[in-house]
């Protein structure tokens, strides 16, 4: 009679498991201290334009790559085609749920002209900075120099990744959502593409540590929403669009 418990494959399967995700994440890690350490230099040497173009299609590249590689090992699988509907499109507001932190390299990923709202101090470190400034991604220092920014940015014919959520989820549907995304719609005069992340993995949700192992594979898909036109009345865009988003996400 065989007697093995029939958790103890799974349990074999999870320390090879475990260190290849942890591999992964380190080798997006030092990819991302090795473009940092070449940005500097071309910081000096680039046309703001020209650097913005080179820095924002490394970063979408180099995202591009981590996923590659890690749906070729079964760890990650995403797709994200789906937005490659508008990839080259200028002067657009990407939108999207945000239930994890893998969810920014995702949309980037597919998305090479577009730039992410960061935190002024990281845009600023200069070990971890060097390569968002090249790309001219937007700093949080205050709420209007942050729309100054992104306005000034759409209409230069970029793109804007946000989440109106403004964190990982931690209510269902979704938090509820800051109406910055659409005082920058009005501005700018920029079309909202919404976007719905999809996944049944808890990985890198909102209180999830980086070295605990999920159920694999983790699994990641983009749907296309509506598009939304900018309003005076931001602040009622905002409500329904928020609103939009808790009728369309999908519960898990």
């Amino acid at each position: 009679m065989n007697t093995m418990p029939r958790s103890l494959p799974h349990r074999l399967l999870q320390p090879p498991a475990w260190l290849l995700l942890q591999l992964l994440l380190l080798g997006l890690g030092l990819v991302s201290v090795a473009w940092n350490l070449v940005s500097l230099p071309l910081l000096v040497l680039l046309p703001r334009e020209t650097g913005r173009r080179i820095g924002r299609l490394a970063i979408s590249r180099a995202y591009g790559g981590f996923w590659a590689v890690a749906g070729a090992v079964g760890m990650l699988r995403m797709d994200a085609t789906a937005l490659d509907a508008f990839a080259d499109e200028p002067g657009l507001i990407v939108v999207a749920n945000h239930p994890s932190l893998l969810d920014a390299l995702m949309l980037v990923s597919r998305l090479p002209r577009s730039a992410c709202v960061m935190k002024a101090s990281l845009v600023r470190n200069p070990l971890l900075g060097p390569g968002a400034r090249l790309a001219r991604y937007i700093r949080n220092d205050s709420v209007n120099g942050m729309v100054r920014m992104a306005v000034a940015d759409l209409r230069e014919g970029g793109q804007l990744v946000m989440f109106p959520e403004g964190t990982r989820t931690t209510q269902r549907p979704t938090n509820p959502f800051r109406p910055g995304f659409a005082l920058i719609a009005k501005h700018a005069k920029a079309p909202i593409q919404a976007v719905f992340i999809d996944t049944d993995s808890p990985y890198l949700g909102k209180g999830w540590p980086l070295w605990r192992l999920p159920p694999l594979p983790i699994t990641f898909s983009v749907r296309i929403g509506r598009r939304f036109e900018p309003s005076n009345d931001a602040n009622a865009l905002s409500r329904e669009i928020e609103q939009y988003y808790a009728e369309g996400v999908r519960r898990t």
